[in-house]
Formats: structure tokens, sequence, C-alpha cells
């Protein structure tokens, strides 16, 4: 595999990283020539991309377990980050669920209260640690979000909440610390070909129907690639020095047009939007 320069001598952590998204940015920084920490509570799988991609090094790590996420910053001999390479430049928090879809009086308090620990808390823990370090490499941080924490998504009340957190609060910081040369940003995505994608389509009544329905959601006629997030975030870590708290938009066009929204329609609008 070829290595490139956008990101060289640069050291990144993405969270979730075992698998979809996530790994398909651990690939694109590893191919722009930085140092990937892998953080996943899947060692099977984060293991695995380890062995594949030199230069990619795997912490188990549950963001929603504060001490998890300490060791991979703490100064003593476990640090897998500090330790090994002295130095953090990039933060991708993109560890999270997508839920089956359920109508809001199918949903339980309790799923919704560790939904937002995965898909929120654990996105600020993770980024509260790094800030110390971020701020003396004027490194930066990249949320995953998701479209439809803009656009809404029919029976998917928690996840659409946990997610339009996660673009609010990336402004946020980005405000608090500009001060520092942090940038913080977002990228949001709509249908990526994932295996939590399949598996969603898998629990449904018609899993052909349903991967269909998402293929045409876009106008591009497709599903996004892990690796085109990838390049997004590349794209923001290394070259986007003048953008901080925006939202990035990585959809195929979704968002665009009129669709057929109320209630007759004989699919609920949004209800293919699932990254």
């Amino acid at each position: 595999m070829a290595t490139g320069t956008r990101y060289a001598g640069k050291v990144v952590i993405v969270t979730g990283g075992g698998r979809g998204i996530g790994a398909g940015i651990v690939r694109a920084f590893v191919e722009s020539g930085a140092q990937v920490v892998i953080c996943d509570k899947d060692e099977s799988t984060g293991r695995t991309l380890e062995q594949e991609l030199p230069g990619s090094v795997f912490v188990l790590c549950d963001v929603t377990q504060e001490d998890d996420v300490k060791t991979a910053f703490s100064s003593d001999p476990l640090s897998e980050t500090i330790r090994r390479f002295g130095r953090l430049d990039c933060v991708v928090n993109n560890a999270g669920s997508h839920p089956p879809l359920q109508w809001p009086e199918e949903t339980s308090i309790q799923g919704f209260r560790q939904l937002l620990e995965l898909n929120l808390l654990g996105m600020y823990t993770l980024t509260k640690l790094a800030l110390p370090h971020l701020r003396k490499s004027r490194g930066n941080v990249i949320n995953i979000s998701s479209l439809v924490g803009a656009i809404g998504q029919s029976q998917a009340v928690p996840y659409v909440a946990t997610k339009g957190a996660v673009t609010a609060m990336t402004k946020a910081l980005a405000l608090d610390e500009s001060q520092y040369g942090v940038r913080v940003n977002c990228i949001s995505p709509g249908n990526i070909w994932t295996p939590l994608w399949e598996e969603l389509a898998a629990s449904t009544p018609d899993p052909k129907a349903k991967i269909r329905e998402g293929t045409l959601a876009q106008p591009l006629g497709r599903m996004g690639q892990p690796a085109e997030v990838g390049a997004a975030a590349v794209f923001l870590a290394s070259e986007a020095s003048f953008c901080t708290g925006i939202e990035l938009l990585v959809t195929g066009g979704a968002e665009l047009g009129f669709g057929c929204k109320a209630a007759q329609c004989s699919v609920p609008a949004g209800a293919s939007v699932i990254p």
C-alpha cells in the first residue's frame, strides 16, 4: 500500500475504528502517512485491521467507560498513544450506534440513555481528555454526526436527537477551542454502505427492498463508501485549515429536493437514511 504525505508525521485516534465508516477513516489516514490509533471495543476487528495496516495500533476501548478512555491518554506505561508517539494531532469521534427503527411508544428511557452515553457523552469524554494534547499540537477534532441530525428521520427519535446534539456540540466546542488554535468540525454522512447498514436492512421484512430504497435516496443513485468518509476526514484534518465549526455533508445529495413526506406515502420520510 502506497503511503502519502498529506498527514505524514501526525498522530490520529479513531474511535469505533474497527469496521465500517471507522475502518474507512483509519485506512484513509494511514494512506495519508499518519500514525493511527484504532480504538474499538471489538478486539477481533480491531486487531485484524491493525495487522492489515502498518502504521496503525489497536487499543481496546469502550468510549462509554471513562476508565478505558483515560487509559488511552494517561502518562503511565499503559498509554498506547502518548507513550508510543509522544503527541496527538487529531481525534476522530466515530464510535456510535443506530438502533433498529422504532416508533416513540416502542422506545425505552433506558435505551435512550444508553444511546446518549455512546453517541454523545462518549465523544465528549474522549475530546475533553484529548484537548491538552491537541492544544500542544494545535490539532483538530472531527466528530461523526449524521445527515438525519439536520433533516430528521422517521422512527428514530433517540438517534436523531443524539446526532443533532453532536453537530451542536461541534459548533460550541469550535468556539471555545479557537483560542488555542484547535479546530473542531463534524462530518454528517447519509447512506454509507457498512456492516451496520447491512444488519439493519436484514432486520426488516424485505432486506432487498430496504437496500434499494436506501440506494435510490441519493440523486447520485448509489450509497456512499466508507473510504469516501475517510477522504473527507483527511481533508478536514490536513487541508481545511480555515474551517472550524463546520458540518461537512457526505450524502450524495440525499437532502436535496422535495419528496413525498405525508402519512399517505408508502415509505416514511427519511426512513432509509441510516449511516
